[in-house]
Order: C-alpha cells, then sequence, then structure tokens
C-alpha cells in the first residue's frame, strides 16, 4: 500500500518571474495544485476597441484591483467580461 504523504502548499508569489524560476527549480508533484485554476492565454489579436465611460471611483477600484493581481487593467476588465459572458 503507497504511503501517502502531505502535500506542500504552493507558495504565493510577487512577480512572473518569481514563479518562472519556482517552476524551473521546484518539483511540482510535492505540491498540492487542486487549488488552480486553468488560464486561457490571450493568443488572438484584438480587432476591435470599445470606448467605455465609468466612474472615477469605479475605475480607481478597478485599477488597484488589476495591480494587486499583476495585471494591466484593460486585461483586468477584458477577463472580467468574458468571466461574466462565460456563466
Amino acid at each position: 500500500m503507497p504511503r501517502l504523504t502531505k502535500l506542500k502548499k504552493l507558495p504565493t508569489f510577487k512577480s512572473d518571474r518569481e514563479a518562472e524560476e519556482f517552476v524551473d527549480k521546484a518539483d511540482l508533484a510535492e505540491y498540492d495544485l487542486s487549488g488552480g485554476e486553468f488560464v486561457r492565454f490571450e493568443l488572438k489579436p484584438k480587432d476591435k476597441t470599445v470606448n467605455l465611460r465609468l466612474p472615477g471611483q469605479l475605475l480607481d477600484a478597478v485599477r488597484k484591483r488589476a495591480k494587486r493581481a499583476g495585471l494591466p487593467y484593460q486585461r483586468f476588465i477584458r477577463m472580467a467580461l468574458e468571466e461574466a459572458v462565460r456563466k
């Protein structure tokens, strides 16, 4: 019977570079990846433009959340829209 070992918690990273360095060196089989989620890479060119007027407070809040997520705010908005229409 195989011995059950406790998986390590995946650390959080402050940058993509930090995450890339971790993945290059770590044995991911030792880590609990159950909380992961699929990420869609942006491969298609964006061919349409939208001009959107928002209250200043909302735009400031979006920019803060995007910064915490490590994303440009426009990509953050696009991802939020994609998530909303996928549901």
